[in-house]
């Protein structure tokens, strides 16, 4: 079952403007294929879109933030950018729910608020994902060599294999894709649900040292731990400085957005992951970064020299060095084999949604017209092979000054999801103006958010702090830093607002281009071969057996947490 994902112009009556698709259905394109395969099932999105919140973020970048600030700013800016990133979610989903187009969010922004702005998130995002897919690829290989040095094996070779692996995975269509990633992604469901038994069980005294520790660590050496300056100053700093590592830990999680052009059924898939995500992040990021501070106090040695000397790989987090405080042997090398997969997982998708992002741009006229063009099964395999070169880049990560280098194109990933959360609810913002002025109700709509426009709208201003005070420190002087300039921070961490700015406006001085009115805002173009497709896929779903034993027991008990 597919699904024509060419953008065609709106109804004339319905006062929509023309929209300019880059597939035109003529005779010179007749027999090339543009189609997405609706292969991913419910399971597959679900973990999809908890699988792509889980990396290396959590399990490591949470021990950089314990050491720099302490328990206490950890678990308050853990919470409060979780609530933003469920915000954007359901500012997501209800869009996604209505009309689930090939192109993702882009589209959306393209049809309801401005083409520009289309074409600048499109980008952006693209360029993320060229940047992070390499950069995984590296890390990788950086985690082997917590067992094969590099002097006895050239990180080229594991980049090479990983490489060559993930690209036979997105080659080979996206039933493939997605039942591999179910599976890596419910590993890294186990992973995480075991550290929280072990990090509780450790909390209660269930290691071998018996210490029941509860919250000794939140009062010595305390909960929080000044940053840059003294006293409330200094905490309120600490505070403000988890947040861009909270952020980074869930990038990521909007990447469902990418996946409704090829989900069954998306109007039923799609809300079901966004509602699940709120718990999802309670247990898997709240729970899991309140209980580390419980049993791993922030002036640690083991903690400090894990952060400053380890980029990646099982010594750098900080669940082994609470194992390693509680006596606990043999787990370093079991968690450094998770987050082998963790890692692996992470490219996987990486690539496959760089692929989407520039498809979809192509769909929408905004990048060249080949990027659009799949084969029988379904897969972009220009936008496919576009992408992958670009992954050639971890390659610059086998000479040891590269990395430097490289560490600041990383930098860029950041601002680059911090813009495209910003752009979701400025498009869900224009959508249910939209909606409202054509008269689409609540009750019309499969999935309505439930913080409605006023969340979005507060998403969008906490979204906006941390943008523009993301690398504050700069600004900031320290003893360490007095007199002089982190110019190389201030770039890397900033950059991607101009390059935003530049894609934008250069768009719409090159076009033309104005916001859309909401009473011309493109809600139906496509609708109907949807409805038609989801018409056809509940009957066919009506007509299986509706099984019994265990599966019954996996669909009720277990599936909501998978």
């Amino acid at each position: 079952m597919s699904l024509r994902r060419s953008v065609d112009n709106a109804d004339a009556e319905k006062g929509a403007p023309p929209l300019k698709p880059a597939v035109e259905e003529d005779e010179r394109l007749a027999d090339v294929h543009h189609d997405l395969t609706r292969g991913l099932k419910a399971r597959h999105i679900t973990m999809i879109a908890i699988g792509g919140a889980i990396g290396t973020g959590l399990i490591i970048g949470t021990g950089s933030a314990l050491a720099q600030a302490g328990p206490a700013p950890v678990l308050i800016s853990y919470t409060i950018v979780g609530f933003l990133v469920y915000l954007v979610m359901c500012a997501l989903g209800e869009m996604a729910s209505w009309l689930p187009l090939g192109s993702g969010f882009t589209g959306y922004a393209t049809r309801f608020c401005d083409p520009a702005l289309g074409f600048a998130l499109g980008w952006t995002y693209w360029f993320k994902y060229i940047i992070v897919t390499p950069n995984q690829l590296t890390a990788a290989s950086l985690v082997l060599q917590y067992w094969v040095d590099r002097d006895r094996v050239n990180p080229g070779v594991w980049i090479t294999i990983f490489l060559v692996t993930i690209l036979f995975i997105n080659y080979f269509g996206i039933r493939l894709f997605g039942e591999i990633e179910f599976w890596l992604s419910s590993f890294k469901v186990v992973t995480i649900v075991g550290l929280i038994i072990l990090s509780l069980c450790l909390a209660l005294g269930g290691g071998p040292d018996h210490d029941r520790k509860g919250f000794r660590y939140w009062k010595d050496p305390g909960a929080f731990k000044p940053y840059i300056a003294e006293g409330d100053t200094g905490r309120f700093l600490a505070l403000w400085s988890t947040f861009v590592t909270a952020t980074f830990a869930y990038l990521g999680t909007e990447l469902v957005g990418v996946t409704v052009g090829e989900a069954q059924n998306p109007r039923r898939t799609i809300p079901r992951a966004i509602r699940l995500t709120f718990y999802r992040i309670v247990v898997f990021y709240v729970l899991s970064v309140f209980l580390l501070g419980m049993i791993v106090p922030w002036n640690s040695p083991d903690l400090i020299f894990a952060t400053k000397n380890a980029s990646t790989g099982a010594s750098a987090s900080p669940f082994v060095v609470a194992i390693k405080l509680s006596g606990i042997k043999g787990l370093p090398s079991v968690l450094n084999a998770c987050i082998l997969v963790f890692v692996f997982s992470a490219s996987n998708s990486d690539l496959y949604i760089a692929s989407r992002t520039i498809y979809g741009l192509a769909l929408e006229g905004k990048a060249p017209k080949f990027l659009a063009i799949t084969d029988r099964r379904g897969v972009p395999i220009y936008a496919l092979g576009l992408s992958a070169c670009f992954a050639l880049l971890a390659y610059m990560n086998v000479a040891e000054d590269s990395r430097t280098v490289f560490k600041y194109f990383v930098n860029l990933t950041t601002i680059f999801g911090i813009l495209t959360w910003i752009s979701i609810l400025v498009t869900h913002i224009f959508f249910v103006r939209a909606r409202r002025a054509q008269g689409i109700t609540d009750a019309q709509m499969p999935y309505v958010s439930p913080f409605g426009i006023w969340g979005s709208w507060g998403a969008l201003f906490g979204c906006s702090l941390i943008a523009i005070f993301k690398n504050f420190n700069v600004f900031v002087p320290s003893p360490e830093t007095y007199g002089t300039w982190d110019y190389k921070n201030f770039v890397t961490g900033y950059l991607g607002i101009p390059l935003y700015l530049i894609l934008f406006f250069g768009y719409k001085f090159w076009f033309g281009t104005k916001g859309l009115n909401p009473l011309e805002a493109d809600l139906f173009t496509g609708k109907d071969r949807i409805d038609r497709e989801e018409e056809e896929f509940l009957r066919l779903q009506a007509l299986e057996p509706e099984g019994t034993g265990a599966k019954r027991f996996y669909k009720k008990y277990v599936s909501w947490l998978f």
